[in-house]
């Protein structure tokens, strides 16, 4: 009977009275007790829903064992009073490295770095350092105390911590925070598996960019599957083996900022995989794609300083995007709670740590409800993380892990006083120390007429101050240890008057002691309690509390945004100079009639449908939108030249749709683009065929339905002719090996694809079987080139490069789409025609380069007369602004007509990117992008007044002017508000000049960061 009790109360997971279950052997005396405590009287805060007033905790061994009004007390129990106290549930952390080893990048050689290709990691592991994703942070963690202790005290009892080092970071593990020994704080390991954009401490060239980090990621785990499906039995891969294991647990994604929410996000829903993503407190900024996403956020509290802008030129170096940003960033948690996005809060990005209550107390100013800041720190967190049947709520059978605190938790004057910790004592601040803050009626010897005011918003650290008559005011310096009262003061402000010294003590609410007056002469002295110290009222109901009046979003959250994003309207526009593009040519006094984002009729004396907004045409010229067929605007990257094909990576990946050269293109009619990966290897990336929506996601930027595209290279770029001394170690450095390249890779393809076809044609039943081949999304990208789905762009200059790279193509079976940049273009333009090659050229740049030196204006005019289908693009997004201009240098360059010069920023790039179904024309049935020009378009004094695209004005001149006045007035309000909180005490921080990147083919270094934006905008 006696063995069968004991057993059970072994199942319970009780410790039994006078033995403990230990692993690790004690050099001294053991504690045996109990471990019991009750709390009584407290208000008790069990959840963010449920709260008991005058109740009772009880713990045993670090479990709650029961919590209510009728609480049992059992005999040893160790009782604590704590009336007019609180108890809430300790707060948790998803995003920590407490305990990790310090992530040490290697120190920067500048360009004098060599290249590493290959890993330099031994082992069974991933070829590249830097998915790690076997990495195991219990096995890497280590108490830090000190580190501990700064959490405890704002209130954490436990944290989720992870290596920061990597694109897969391996996972997770549960820790309290208790000041123990490893495998007693440890709650629990391989809690989560951690993601990142960032390769962190791998030396390897690649992935050098963003997009090439989403690459690496995505073939990650498609080699994780294969190797989960089979491909164990080719080879041992502890990298690929640790990742298909993880895929059962919580997935946390940490982005770089509101674009790297939606990145991660799309890469999870083509793995099936709904990430938890570590925002940057950003998310505001993009709050339905945000939602959209249907992912929970960890939401740091970080909010960016003011800046010191009482210099005007300082000033004008701060972004409106930054001025905003210092504004709304409070508002950011409780915009998330108002649109029901789940989130938890994390003190991690902070400067400073005992920042976290201040900012959390903003974040409540600024609309964040107490429940949802609660929940958010305790319940979320630990729902996430599928921990909420060990912490997070004070409910019986979960660890004791909570605070007691002196009033409501998220008020300014409140007071952690305990950190309980797995049923551990920490204290915080003593609640023992007495609460002196009152008015007192003070009297030192025979005078009478002083007051002495203790105050403060802490116990621990009141502020005191003594008023003679009621009129003069004094600091005294006081100083208290435990029960002992010394101040001293200088009650007579002559000089000269000396200072008078006391001494007391507290009885009975009031303050006694002896004195001696500054001529040496003893005294009595008394402070009565005239009236108790009144705390600021606590926030019962945030709601009703009129939070600061702050700016509206834009979108994009940058200058010249708007407070909402353009939509469709129905148009007509009358009696204009129509380039159609079409058989009717150039239509003059005729009607355009937009609806539905689409033009539906052309034709003179058009009726306007009900609704519709007309817009006066006389005397103006409308056209269809530019399109430019080779463009680098609107990127956070360009170049991912880690290795010589980078066929994986996806400009639709790294679209900025908060660059302000987007809105400067749509006031030059802009209204299509192509955006090419640049020229640092052979193949580069695919394409990102985008409409240039400003205010829109990257999303929905893209034009959907489209052929897939690519970047291939030739010249001086491809062999790294330009990369300096150490670094042209990649293959290929000769104009031979480019060509060697091409023939390797597409011969592999064809092998991958064959390989393909060949499983796919095997029967339903064998295909159960059989181990599929090893998804490999660089030669996917190869074989769609072989199958015809995707469509070379190719950066050209040299005859003798663009002759080899046709032939490749013709002995391979596939087709060049188009040679951009081809300033030789004239010399092979029969071949080109023959091969049905297009090109995509300048007007006239020539000899800015050794292989431009034969380049001439003549080029485009020429290779048209060949039959070769031509296009003038930008590469620049200065140029881009003007490609009406640079369209019109062809009508001086070579004779070409005018409809025909204007085709080649319109129809033609149109047909290059296989779109002319859609785009190109002004023709019924055809998306309407639109252009109004006050005059012929090719004339050097056209400016479009109107910019349309799926028929929303985009661009408008005539509001231009009150935009840009909008823009000046919000810049004038918060440069005011910034100054008035530097007057304030807020602390600033000096504006910094950053120049706006403008990528270009050959840009590999200095990626802009994600989410920097041009500087005066």
């Amino acid at each position: 009977m006696k063995k069968r009790f004991l057993m059970l109360l072994m199942a319970a997971g009780l410790a039994l009275p006078g033995w403990s279950q230990v692993t690790f052997p004690l050099n001294g005396v053991y504690d045996e007790r109990p471990g019991v405590y009750a709390f009584t009287n407290a208000t008790i805060v069990i959840d963010p829903q449920t709260t008991l007033d005058n109740a009772t905790l009880l713990i045993r061994n670090g479990i709650i064992e029961a919590v209510g009004k009728d609480v049992k007390l059992p005999a040893g129990a160790v009782v604590t009073n704590l009336q007019g106290k609180r108890i809430y549930p300790a707060l948790i952390d998803l995003e920590s490295t407490y305990g990790m080893p310090e992530v040490k990048r290697a120190p920067g050689q500048g360009g004098r770095a060599p290249q590493q290709h290959e890993s330099n990691k031994k082992g069974a592991y991933y070829w590249n350092q830097a998915i790690q994703p076997e990495t195991d942070a219990s096995q890497l963690f280590k108490v830090t105390e000190q580190s501990a202790d700064e959490l405890r005290k704002l209130g954490f009892g436990a944290v989720l911590t992870h290596h920061h080092d990597g694109i897969a970071r391996g996972n997770g593990a549960l820790v309290s925070l208790a000041d123990d020994r490893e495998n007693t704080v440890m709650l629990r390991a391989g809690v989560s598996a951690h993601y990142s954009f960032s390769k962190g401490t791998s030396t390897q060239a690649y992935p050098n960019s963003p997009m090439g980090s989403v690459a690496l990621l995505r073939q990650a785990f498609y080699d994780a599957d294969w190797y989960k499906r089979g491909g164990a039995k080719e080879q041992a891969n502890l990298s690929l083996d640790a990742l298909s294991k993880q895929k059962s647990i919580p997935q946390i994604f940490e982005a770089p900022d509101k674009f790297g929410i939606l990145r991660a996000d799309k890469i999870g829903d083509e793995f099936g995989i709904q990430f938890i993503v570590k925002g940057t407190g950003d998310e505001y900024q993009r709050l339905d794609e945000v939602k959209a996403t249907g992912a929970s956020l960890i939401v740091p509290l970080a909010f960016p300083q003011a800046y010191d802008v009482e210099d005007a030129w300082d000033a004008d170096n701060v972004s409106l995007a930054e001025l905003k940003h210092w504004e709304m960033a409070p508002a950011n948690a409780g915009m998330l709670a108002k649109a029901n996005i789940p989130f938890a809060l994390t003190a991690a990005g902070l400067r400073n740590k005992a920042d976290f209550w201040n900012n959390l107390r903003k974040a409540i100013e600024y609309g964040l409800p107490e429940a949802k800041a609660l929940e958010a720190l305790t319940t979320a967190p630990a729902r996430l993380i599928k921990a909420d049947d060990l912490l997070s709520t004070l409910q019986k059978g979960k660890l004791a892990n909570f605070i007691i605190t002196s009033g409501n938790l998220f008020s300014p004057d409140n007071i952690i006083y305990e950190n309980w910790i797995r049923g551990n004592r920490h204290i915080v601040n003593d609640k023992s120390v007495a609460d002196l803050r009152g008015t007192y009626t003070l009297t030192i010897g025979n005078q009478k007429n002083l007051k002495l005011l203790i105050t403060g918003k802490s116990v621990e650290k009141p502020e005191y101050q003594i008023t003679v008559n009621d009129t003069t005011r004094l600091t005294p310096k006081v100083a208290v240890s435990n029960d002992l009262l010394s101040i001293q003061v200088q009650l007579d402000k002559k000089p000269g008057t000396g200072t008078t010294r006391l001494t007391g003590y507290r009885e009975n609410g009031s303050l006694k002691g002896d004195g001696t007056l500054p001529d040496g002469t003893p005294v009595k002295w008394t402070a009565t309690l005239a009236q108790a110290y009144q705390p600021t009222a606590t926030k019962a109901d945030t709601s009703k509390v009129n939070k600061p009046e702050i700016g509206k979003p834009l979108y994009p959250f940058v200058g010249m945004g708007n407070t909402e994003k353009p939509k469709a309207e129905t148009l007509l526009i009358r009696n204009a100079t129509v380039w159609t593009n079409e058989k009717d040519g150039i239509m003059g006094s005729t009607d355009v009639l937009v609806q539905n984002g689409k033009i539906a009729q052309v034709g003179k004396n058009l009726a306007a449908p009900a609704g519709a907004k007309v817009i006066d045409g006389t005397g103006k010229h409308l056209t269809n939108g530019i399109i430019d067929e080779h463009s680098h605007i609107a990127l956070f990257s360009v170049n991912e030249g880690g290795q010589s094909s980078s066929a994986e990576v996806r400009m639709g990946d790294v679209v900025n749709s908060d660059d302000i050269n987007i809105y400067r293109q749509l006031a030059g009619g802009v209204t299509s683009s192509q955006l090419l990966h640049g020229s640092a290897n052979s193949i580069g990336g695919q394409s990102a065929l985008i409409k240039l929506k400003w205010g829109e996601s990257p999303e929905n930027m893209l034009i959907k339905g489209t052929d897939g595209f690519i970047k291939f290279a030739l010249g001086e770029n491809v062999k790294q002719s330009n990369w300096g001394i150490a670094n042209p170690t990649r293959f290929p450095q000769t104009r031979m090996g480019v060509e060697q390249v091409y023939f390797d890779h597409f011969v592999r393809a064809r092998e991958y694809d064959n390989a393909w076809k060949k499983y796919n044609a095997l029967p339903a039943k064998e295909k159960l079987n059989a181990v599929p081949p090893r998804r490999d999304i660089e030669l996917d990208a190869l074989a769609e080139i072989l199958n015809k789905k995707r469509f070379i762009t190719c950066h050209s200059y040299v005859q003798s490069e663009i002759n080899m790279l046709m032939k490749v193509a013709d002995s391979l079976g596939f087709k060049v789409n188009t040679f951009t940049h081809i300033l030789e273009g004239y010399k092979v333009a029969d071949k080109m025609a023959k091969h049905g090659a297009g090109g995509s050229s300048f007007a006239d740049w020539w000899a800015y380069k050794m292989e431009v030196k034969d380049a001439i204006p003549y080029n485009a005019a020429l290779m048209q007369r060949e039959g070769v289908t031509v296009s003038i693009n930008s590469d620049d997004a200065e140029m881009a602004r003007r490609l009406n201009q640079e369209a019109a240098k062809t009508v001086e360059y070579g004779g070409i007509a005018e409809e025909d010069a204007w085709k080649m920023v319109t129809l033609n790039p149109a047909k290059l990117l296989h779109l002319d179904n859609r785009l190109g024309s002004i023709r019924a049935g055809k998306d309407a992008d639109l252009v109004l020009w006050n005059n012929n378009p090719l004339s050097v004094y056209a400016r479009p007044e109107k910019t349309i695209i799926d028929g929303a004005i985009y661009f408008d001149l005539q509001a231009e002017d009150q935009k840009r006045g909008e823009m000046q007035k919000e810049r004038a309000r918060l440069i005011q508000k910034m100054l008035t909180a530097k007057v304030g005490g807020a602390p600033t921080q000096r504006p910094t000049f950053r120049r706006a990147r403008m990528f270009h083919c050959e840009d590999v270094e200095g990626i802009m960061a994600e989410g920097e934006t041009e500087h005066k905008h």
